[in-house]
């Protein structure tokens, strides 16, 4: 493949044919080339490339991932080993890490091509779990089995013991994880400005009942005790092991793992804002009319000007 490549990784289920086909007839524009993986080769046009998994982030000059927050997580793991700009196209319901709307897209591409956008820098944790090496951009999780008990499990950091846990649930987390698995379970929301490890318990029965924060430069070890119920791993919500009764979770923080392309830095901090107001950070009556779209925010203004004399 030669000149500018862009990979496109899909939403596993949602249809996103409208959104492929706004890509192509723009790289059709515009001389560049696209990519997929194999697998979903039956999902795009003839002229999109199909490309083993394992070779389209390596083989791409960027990754366009359209779908939410899950399918921004699945790009960025894609490119762990050679990263590259990851570019989010909302299709989701609450997406924290996507930016760019569908209608939004044709002068995204411009700019992303013309390399006009900021980089938003990423860690992720580097696990072994049970002798399996993967990586997690939001959390990995510990998660008991319905009817079955509870997880029980050993904390050590840098190889010192700390205590033990007995919970529903034991989610270890980055912070940008921090407003997901680790915030529903009552864990602190992280600043993405921040380096650091976060370990939660969901509804703590014995041992450790409060979040942990960690340093990056903390080793973790979680190892699962005798008495432990069979557990599930998650890793960014996806079930990678299922009813482990024995074994050991490993964690390491790496920095600068993921790029996440930025195009205007400010008005996605204030849409996430406005997302983490309907977690529970309300926001004042003037912050919400600012984060309103300029034309409605004018016909408001209009609205409550004084009447002339």
């Amino acid at each position: 493949m030669a000149g500018y490549v862009f990979g496109l990784v899909l939403h596993p289920t949602r249809d996103v044919s409208e959104v492929v086909g706004l890509i192509g007839r723009w790289a059709v524009r515009h001389g560049k080339t696209l990519a997929v993986r194999a697998e979903d080769r039956h999902r795009v046009p003839a002229s999109v490339e199909a490309l083993p998994a394992d070779q389209l982030a390596a083989r791409s000059d960027a990754l366009i991932s359209i779908g939410g927050d899950g399918t921004m997580l699945g790009a960025l793991r894609s490119a762990v080993r050679t990263p590259k700009p990851v570019l989010g196209v909302h299709l989701g319901k609450v997406g924290f890490l996507v930016e760019v709307e569908p209608p939004e897209l044709p002068r995204a591409l411009e700019r992303l091509v013309a390399h006009d956008f900021t980089v938003e820098s990423h860690a992720c944790l580097a696990c072994d779990v049970c002798g399996d090496d993967v990586v997690a951009f939001n959390d990995i999780a510990l998660v008991r089995q319905p009817g079955a008990g509870f997880v029980a499990a050993t904390l050590a950091v840098d190889g010192q013991r700390y205590g033990f846990y007995r919970c529903d649930a034991l989610v270890v987390s980055t912070p940008t994880g921090s407003t997901a698995y680790s915030y529903a379970a009552g864990g602190p929301l992280v600043s993405p400005a921040t380096q650091a490890v976060v370990v939660t318990p969901s509804a703590p029965m014995a041992g450790i009942s409060r979040s942990v924060v960690l340093s990056p430069d903390e080793s973790i070890h979680l190892e699962l005790r005798p008495d432990s119920a069979p557990v599930a791993v998650e890793m960014d919500g996806l079930v990678i092991r299922d009813a482990a009764t024995e074994g050991s979770v490993h964690v390491r923080y790496v920095r600068d793992a993921g790029l996440v392309v930025r195009l205007d830095p400010r008005r996605y901090q204030e849409r996430n804002q406005l997302k983490l107001s309907l977690l529970d950070l309300p926001l004042l009556p003037e912050q919400l009319r600012e984060l309103l779209p300029d034309g409605l925010r004018e016909q408001l203004n209009r609205r409550e000007l004084p009447p002339p004399r």
